[in-house]
């Protein structure tokens, strides 16, 4: 038995206005410094005001977040008591506002112990908003989220089917301002969600069409949003696919690439987004041979050439890495600047981190840990993988 679960989702124009009719009484916003200061805030502010909604704001969350992070929102909100909690920002804040609401609704409880089926008892303080600014991670539209363990270096997969947002609100008045780079390194993170999605081991008939259509739209709407700003229709889509690809990989899992991009980054601080980038064509390289024709599927919608799948596998990875290259992204770890040395010494942490990620599991093919150094070796020099 498996479960499709989904938020309200609500987008087009004037999305925000959702707000206006929202019942509840007392609102915390959770969000980053950067968003807060660019004015979002006070944009949601404003609906919440129309409403008669009281608000406080914990602008804390900083990228990848920390566990320290979460303990002290979940300290304000269990001083402000707040009926809703909305989630305003990139994957951070949003995974931030997943894991502030459930301490502040089960203060009894750890969220490394979460589990995907366990029944937490959510809503009974607060239900969750979530409102991103961003168009990558999909944090708003599924059940899942990513905290650090500073202590540790590493990052914790954790997901609940309780854990999702009661709204989704998808406006792209947020996107206006974001600059190349972030439109690049979400759009890589919206991308590999959904190939990542469509081939995963729990994948299914219901996540499967959105994968897909989500794949779809990202080829055709990220190479304009990323070379024109003005283009507002490319925004609005990619705002959409990202949740889209959220929605379909919420429903099925993910794959090794972001269990790679997850050790990678814990240990090195890359941007997930640029990371999960460099990490895809890799391993639909070494997932080939146990598809069962799903990259042929992902380059029939490309329109890409390929009569079977190995040469569909070779198709999707090279459209990628060209989508890839067309906005200046890396391809190699080594194009990260990281040192070869350093990225040696840290090799038995990297493949222990991946190794026990949660994403690993549903992988279309697990690697054991030597497959997983050389996936990380030859990842760092671009060779193509051959085992």
């Amino acid at each position: 038995m498996w479960y499709f679960l989904s938020p309200e989702i609500v987008f087009g124009e004037d999305s925000l206005s959702r707000l206006d009719d929202l019942d509840a009484h007392r609102a915390l916003i959770i969000c980053g410094k950067t968003v807060n200061r660019m004015g979002f805030v006070d944009i949601v502010k404003d609906h919440l005001g129309c409403a008669g909604i009281e608000f406080q704001v914990f602008d804390e969350v900083e990228p990848e977040p920390t566990f320290t992070t979460i303990n002290t929102g979940a300290t304000r909100a269990n001083d402000y008591s707040p009926d809703v909690i909305i989630g305003l920002g990139g994957g951070s804040s949003i995974d931030a506002a997943k894991a502030i609401w459930v301490l502040y609704e089960r203060p009894d409880i750890q969220l490394q112990g979460i589990t995907p089926f366990e029944s937490i008892g959510l809503r009974k303080k607060a239900r969750l908003v979530a409102i991103p600014t961003t168009s990558g991670t999909g944090s708003e539209s599924n059940s899942n989220l990513v905290i650090t363990d500073e202590a540790e270096q590493r990052k914790l997969g954790l997901a609940n089917r309780e854990i999702y947002p009661d709204i989704a609100i998808i406006d792209h008045i947020f996107t206006s301002e974001m600059p190349p780079q972030l439109i690049a390194d979400s759009g890589m993170d919206a991308l590999t969600h959904a190939v990542e999605g469509y081939t995963s081991q729990c994948r299914n008939d219901f996540s499967d069409g959105l994968c897909l259509k989500a794949i779809q739209m990202i080829f055709n709407y990220l190479p304009r949003s990323y070379q024109n700003k003005d283009d507002r229709e490319a925004r609005e889509k990619m705002h959409v696919a990202a949740s889209i690809a959220g929605l379909g990989f919420g429903n099925s899992m993910l794959g090794i690439a972001h269990s790679m991009a997850h050790s990678l980054g814990s240990v090195f601080h890359v941007p997930h987004g640029r990371a999960v980038g460099i990490f895809l064509p890799y391993t639909i390289e070494f997932n080939g041979a146990c598809t069962e024709n799903r990259y042929s599927d992902i380059a029939s919608i490309l329109k890409l050439k390929a009569s079977n799948e190995t040469e569909a596998v070779t198709e999707v990875t090279e459209a990628i890495r060209r989508l890839a290259k067309d906005m200046k992204q890396p391809l190699t770890i080594q194009e990260l600047g990281i040192v070869y040395a350093y990225f040696i010494d840290a090799i038995p942490t990297l493949v222990s981190n991946a190794d026990t990620d949660t994403s690993t599991v549903m992988s279309a093919r697990i690697p054991t840990s030597d497959e997983f150094e050389k996936l990380f070796r030859y990842s760092y020099n671009g060779e193509a993988i051959d085992f």
